[in-house]
C-alpha cells in the first residue's frame, strides 16, 4: 500500500515566462538581462542557519559570500578573504577581509563573522547543519548548551581581520568555508529584524544577488546587487528560482522556452532529450551518494544482520542502469570514488555475490534473527516525492518481498522538506536521501556516521570505535595516514550497516545553449554571477534594448 502526502506546487504560466534576453513575465527593467532556473524543491528557509538544501544552498550563494567561494569550475577560491596565514600546528588561521559592504552601504567586518558563528553556535537557533562546525574549537560544546557561544574558538582582531582556532588540523578548510554555514550575517540587520531579517523588505546581503522577491510554491526572485565587491564582472540582473517537483514537467518547460535551466530530468528520458535537444543534456561527475538511513533505536533494526540482510536484497545494477541511467553507479561504500585525499577501497563484504545468493543469505539472516512465517517482517519505507526516487521505491520494494513471503515492506512518499524533517527528529523507519559533499574530503560524509552528528546521523548509528578512529584521524597531519584511518573506519560503518549505499550520483543538467559560462563541476555549483545569455551579449552589440 502507498499513502501519499501531496504538495500542491503552483507554476506560472507559459505566456508569463517566455524567455528574452531583455526579461521576463515579471515586473523588471525593461533591458535587464533575466535568467530562468527550475531548483527542485519549495525553500524552507533562506536563513543560511535555517537551511538545509541543495536547493537553498542554491539561491543562498547567490546572495551571500563567505571567506572562500566557487569558482566556474566548483573549486574553493579567495571570496571575503584578502589573505590568511596558518599556524605550525594548523589549528589557528588568521584571515585578512577584502574590502566590502552590504547592499545597504555598510562595511563588513571580521565582527560579521563573528556574529554568524556564535548565532549559529547558539542552541536557541536550532541550526540544523551545524555539526558541519565542529572542527572550530568549542563549536560543538556551545551547541550542546555546556559553552557560552561567545567563548567559541572565533574573534575579531580588528575589522578587517578574523581568526579562527580550530580542534584538530583541518586541510579542508577552504572547502569548507565554501559553505552557507559560515557565511558572514550582516549584524545590524539580524538584531534589528529578528527572525524577520530575511525577509525582502529587510535583508542585506554581501553577495551577488539580493533578494527582492519571494512567492512561496511559485518563484524567488533576486536582483543584481550593485554593491558587490565584483560587481562589474556580473551579467544577468535579475534571475528567478523556481520549485520544480516534477522534472518531467520542468523539462518540457525548458523545451518550450520556459526556463533556462532545470537542475535535474529523469534517467528515463535521457534518450528522448538526446534526440529532441541534444545541446541541452549536461550529465556530469558529483560528488554525493544515495543511500537509505535505518532507524538502529528500533528493536527490528539493532541488529546489524538484520540491517545487512535488507542491505544485500537490493539490486543496484539494475536501479543505477534501468532506473536511473545516465552514468550512476552502484553504491557499496559511503564515499564515492574520486574524493580528495583517500585512498578508497572501502565495500560491503557481500558486494561480489550474486544478487540471488545474495537474497538466499539475506533470508538466513533474518531466520537466525527470528523471522519467519509466524514472526514476518514488517516495516515502512519512506521516500521522497521528487526527481526519480518514485520509479525506485517499488523496485526496492520487491527487491525486499523476493527474500521471502514473510518480508512485508510497505511504501510511504512524502513532500521532501517533510521527510528531511522526520529523518531528523527520527520518525522513521527506513528511509531515502543522499548527501552531496559540501567541501572535498571524505570526512564530510564519515562524519555523519559520529554520534555528535546527529540530527544529520539519521540513523542514530553509535560506535564509540568509530568515533575514536575518526577523531583520531582527523588529528593526524599526514594526510596519506589520515587517510588509510578513515578508510578503516568507513569498513567499520559499512560493515555494520545503519545505512544501505544505493548507488553514487551524477549531475543531470538540463541548460539551454544560449546559457554561457556554465561548466560542468563535481559539485554541481553554478553561481549566477558567472552565468550570462549569449543573446544578451548579441542584443547589447548591437545596441538594442529589451
Amino acid at each position: 500500500m502507498i499513502r501519499k502526502a501531496i504538495i500542491s506546487t503552483l507554476f506560472l504560466s507559459a505566456s508569463a515566462l517566455v524567455l528574452a534576453s531583455c526579461g521576463g513575465g515579471q515586473p523588471t527593467d525593461s533591458d535587464a538581462v533575466v535568467l530562468h532556473r527550475g531548483n527542485s524543491s519549495e525553500p524552507l528557509s533562506l536563513d543560511p542557519h535555517k537551511a538545509t538544501g541543495t536547493w537553498e544552498n542554491n539561491i543562498i550563494g547567490d546572495m551571500f559570500i563567505g571567506l572562500f567561494t566557487e569558482d566556474v569550475s566548483g573549486t574553493p577560491v579567495p571570496g571575503m578573504a584578502a589573505s590568511w596565514d596558518v599556524s605550525e600546528d594548523g589549528l589557528t588561521w588568521t584571515f585578512t577581509l577584502r574590502e566590502a559592504v552590504w547592499s545597504d552601504g555598510e562595511p563588513v567586518t571580521a565582527d560579521d563573522f563573528v556574529y554568524a558563528w556564535r548565532r549559529i553556535a547558539s542552541p536557541a537557533t536550532g541550526a540544523q547543519y551545524v555539526s558541519l562546525l565542529y572542527p572550530i574549537a568549542g563549536m560543538e560544546a556551545a551547541t550542546r548548551g555546556e559553552l557560552d557561544p561567545q567563548e567559541i574558538g572565533v574573534r575579531a582582531i580588528d575589522d578587517r581581520t578574523l581568526e579562527i582556532s580550530l580542534v584538530n588540523p583541518a586541510p579542508y578548510l577552504p572547502g569548507l568555508l565554501t559553505h552557507y554555514t559560515t557565511f558572514p550575517l550582516p549584524q545590524h540587520v539580524v538584531e534589528q529584524y529578528g527572525d524577520e531579517w530575511v525577509r525582502p523588505a529587510n535583508i542585506q546581503v554581501n553577495g551577488a544577488y539580493r533578494l527582492e522577491d519571494w512567492r512561496t510554491n511559485n518563484f524567488v526572485h533576486l536582483q543584481r546587487n550593485e554593491m558587490f565587491f565584483d560587481n562589474e564582472n556580473v551579467c544577468i540582473d535579475d534571475v528567478y528560482y523556481y520549485p520544480t517537483v516534477d522534472n518531467s514537467a520542468a523539462g518540457r518547460r525548458v523545451r518550450n522556452g520556459e526556463l533556462h535551466i532545470n537542475n535535474d530530468f529523469p534517467g528515463q528520458q535521457l534518450d528522448f532529450l538526446r534526440r529532441e535537444i541534444p545541446d541541452y543534456v549536461r550529465i556530469a561527475p558529483y560528488m554525493g551518494t544515495i543511500y537509505f538511513s535505518i532507524n538502529t533505536d528500533l528493536d527490528g533494526f539493532s541488529n546489524p544482520d538484520v540491517r545487512n540482510a535488507l542491505g544485500m536484497a537490493i539490486d543496484r545494477h539494475f536501479i543505477a542502469d534501468e532506473i536511473l541511467r545516465a552514468g550512476y553507479e552502484p553504491a557499496y561504500s559511503l564515499v564515492p570514488p574520486g574524493v580528495a585525499n583517500y585512498p578508497g577501497g572501502v565495500r560491503a563484504q557481500w558486494a561480489d555475490m550474486p544478487i540471488e545468493a545474495r537474497r538466499e543469505r539475506a533470508r538466513e539472516l533474518l531466520e537466525a534473527a527470528g523471522y519467519g512465517p509466524d514472526n514476518p517482517l514488517r516495516f515502512e519505507y519512506t521516500y521522497r516525492a521528487t526527481r526519480d526516487n518514485p520509479r525506485v521505491a517499488p523496485v526496492v520494494q520487491n527487491d525486499w518481498s523476493a527474500i521471502a513471503e514473510w518480508v512485508e515492506p510497505e511504501l510511504i512518499v512524502n513532500d521532501t522538506q517533510i521527510h528531511y524533517d522526520n529523518l531528523r527528529a527520527q520518525d522513521f523507519q527506513i528511509a531515502d536521501g543522499g548527501w552531496i559533499a559540501d567541501y572535498n574530503d571524505p570526512y564530510n560524509f564519515l562524519f555523519l556516521g559520529e554520534y555528535s552528528s546527529v540530527p544529520m546521523n539519521y540513523s542514530r548509528y553509535n560506535n564509540p570505535e568509530y568515533d575514536a578512529l575518526v577523531t583520531e584521524a582527523n588529528r593526524e597531519l599526514d594526510l596519506e595516514r589520515r587517510g588509510e584511518m578513515l578508510a578503516r573506519a568507513e569498513q567499520m560503518f559499512v560493515d555494520d550497516m545503519p545505512i544501505i549505499p544505493i548507488v553514487y550520483y551524477v549531475s543531470k543538467n538540463l541548460v539551454n545553449p544560449d546559457v554561457t559560462g556554465w561548466e560542468d563541476n563535481i559539485v554541481d555549483l553554478h553561481r549566477t554571477r558567472y552565468l550570462c545569455l549569449a543573446s544578451a551579449s548579441e542584443a547589447g552589440t548591437e545596441g538594442e534594448g529589451g
